[in-house]
């Protein structure tokens, strides 16, 4: 995941399972080798036989969801079991359901993943038996332990999806401006401008709501889904921004070890899915003394982010 402005720290074969290239065709019926029972959102069992598998994509819709239907561009929040089935074995190798953190899919997918699930309407659970080819391929992921002969077993609930450009879609009641930064919005679905005043940055974490939310608020250990972008206060700099990717950033807030800097972890709790927030971050809620020399932060800049809440999930 190349996130310059926050330190992600997601499951490695999460990660890598949203990254790869092979050769594609068209899905069939799913095989009756593999079975799975158990209701929508809660953890499935998952019974493969103790063969080889199939060389064919197979997919099958267990639960046929009444939501949105996900597009091909579409990021979304969904829980997933994954086991690696090699030869007549199979291993689980991660489960949302077991950690009660749901996840964010953004991003290209795995081309039997994407087959099976782009069209999937949300609320459905879907099972994807993906061979070799339209996984890893020969070369397989042996960070992840997945081996090129290995065939990938998903059942994944979809929960909800996010378009590329979403924003906040709450009511507007401020701007900043004064002593804070200056936040005005810009065409829809893009990042808004971020001006920074002539005054020096505050000592101590800022955080103001600059469009009002009229959804939950935000509890520690949430999956939290947001667009952002982040300026450096002392020369105005924009370093990152999700909007330029088309791709909404999810994490866990709060979580231990901290998926990002600590400025988000204390600025968001409490806010209200729908909001667009403005924290003001000084260096010993972001980078501290080492800064981040990739993105051209100094150890001694304060940080500022402007951040659309787009959803949060337990």
């Amino acid at each position: 995941m190349r996130r310059i402005a926050l330190t992600l720290l997601l499951p490695l074969l999460a990660v890598g399972l949203l990254a790869a290239c092979g050769s594609s065709s068209s899905p069939s019926a799913a095989s009756p080798a593999v079975t799975v029972t158990g209701t929508f959102g809660k953890a499935p069992t998952i019974k493969i036989p103790a063969e080889k598998a199939s060389s064919t994509l197979t997919v099958k819709t267990l639960i046929h969801g009444t939501g949105p239907t996900l597009a091909k561009t579409d990021a979304f929040v969904g829980n997933y079991a994954i086991y690696i089935w090699s030869g007549t074995s199979h291993r689980l190798a991660q489960s949302s359901f077991t950690t009660h953190e749901p996840t964010l899919f953004a991003g290209q997918l795995l081309p039997g993943l994407e087959k099976a699930l782009v069209g999937q309407k949300m609320g459905s659970r879907v099972l994807a038996v993906i061979p070799p080819k339209q996984a890893f391929g020969t070369s397989g992921n042996p960070q992840a332990g997945i081996k090129g002969t290995d065939t990938l077993v998903f059942v994944v609930d979809l929960i909800k999806n996010f378009p590329g450009n979403a924003s906040a879609s709450g009511k507007q009641v401020s701007t900043g401006g004064g002593t804070l930064p200056t936040v005005t919005a810009t065409t829809a679905g893009a990042a808004p401008k971020i001006k920074m005043p002539s005054h020096k940055p505050p000592a101590k974490l800022v955080t103001k709501t600059l469009v009002m939310g009229s959804g939950p608020a935000i509890a520690k250990g949430q999956t939290v889904v947001v667009q952002y972008v982040g300026a450096i206060w002392r020369n105005a700099k924009v370093f990152d921004a999700s909007w330029t990717r088309d791709q909404p950033f999810g994490f866990t807030i709060a979580a231990s070890p901290s998926q990002v800097i600590p400025g988000w972890n204390t600025g968001l709790v409490g806010q209200t899915v729908g909001s667009r927030v403005m924290l003001v971050i000084p260096p010993a809620d972001g980078y501290g003394k080492a800064g981040n020399s990739q993105a051209g932060i100094k150890g001694t800049d304060t940080l500022v982010f402007v951040v659309d809440i787009l959803g949060a999930f337990s």
